[in-house]
C-alpha cells in the first residue's frame, strides 16, 4: 500500500480572518502584528487544542483549523469570539482585532500538513459572509448542532457565494458580539 497517498476525511472546517487587517497594518504594522500574535498564542491556539482541533494553516491575518466534531468547532468559535470581545473591549475601534469565522462540515483532502478541497472552500465562503465578531455556518454544520440547546441561530436562507456553483443554506450563530454599525459593516 502506498503510504504517500493523500487522505480524504469528513471534517468540521473553521476559517477565520481579521476584519480590516490591511488597514490596521498600514496604520501601525508593529502594533497590529504584536496584537494578533498575542491573541493567537494566548487564546486561539489554546482554544483549538482544548477542543481537539488542529490548525492546518495560518495566513497573515487568519487561520484554517479542522475538528472531528461540528459541535467542538462551533463551541471553539463561540469561545474565541466571546473572549476576543472581552480582550479587546478597551482597544480603540481602529486598533481592535476582530475576527470573522466560518464553519463547514465537508469532505477534505489531507495532504501532509495541508488541508484542501471543496469542504475548505465552502468554509472560506461562510467566513466571508460572517459579520465582524460573528460566526456563519453552513447547513451541514447546522444539522449537527440543531438539537443542542444554548445556541442562538439566525437562518440566512440559501445564499450564492463566489466560485461555488450551487446555493448554500447558511446560518449565523449569534455571539452577542457582532459588530453591525455602518462603519464596521463597510470594512467586511
Amino acid at each position: 500500500m502506498d503510504q504517500s497517498r493523500d487522505t480524504r476525511k469528513l471534517a468540521a472546517i473553521m476559517v477565520a480572518d481579521v476584519v480590516g487587517y490591511s488597514r490596521m497594518v498600514a496604520a501601525d504594522e508593529s502594533r497590529t502584528l504584536a496584537q494578533l500574535k498575542a491573541h493567537l498564542l494566548g487564546l486561539v491556539h489554546p482554544a483549538i487544542d482544548r477542543l481537539r482541533g488542529r490548525i492546518f494553516k495560518t495566513t497573515g491575518d487568519g487561520f484554517l483549523a479542522c475538528f472531528d466534531s461540528a459541535i467542538d468547532a462551533v463551541e471553539c468559535a463561540l469561545h474565541i469570539q466571546r473572549e476576543m470581545a472581552h480582550r479587546t473591549a478597551s482597544d480603540a475601534p481602529d486598533q481592535k482585532i476582530v475576527f470573522r469565522i466560518g464553519i463547514n462540515v465537508g469532505d477534505v483532502l489531507v495532504d501532509g500538513d495541508d488541508l484542501q478541497g471543496g469542504g475548505v472552500n465552502v468554509a472560506a465562503r461562510m467566513e466571508a459572509q460572517a459579520l465582524p465578531g460573528g460566526i456563519t455556518i453552513s447547513n451541514t454544520v447546522f444539522d449537527h448542532i440543531r438539537n443542542r440547546s444554548g445556541y442562538a441561530v439566525q437562518d440566512m436562507g440559501e445564499i450564492s457565494v463566489k466560485n461555488i456553483p450551487y446555493p448554500i443554506r447558511a446560518y449565523r450563530v449569534l455571539t452577542g458580539h457582532e459588530l453591525v454599525s455602518s462603519k464596521e459593516s463597510a470594512t467586511q
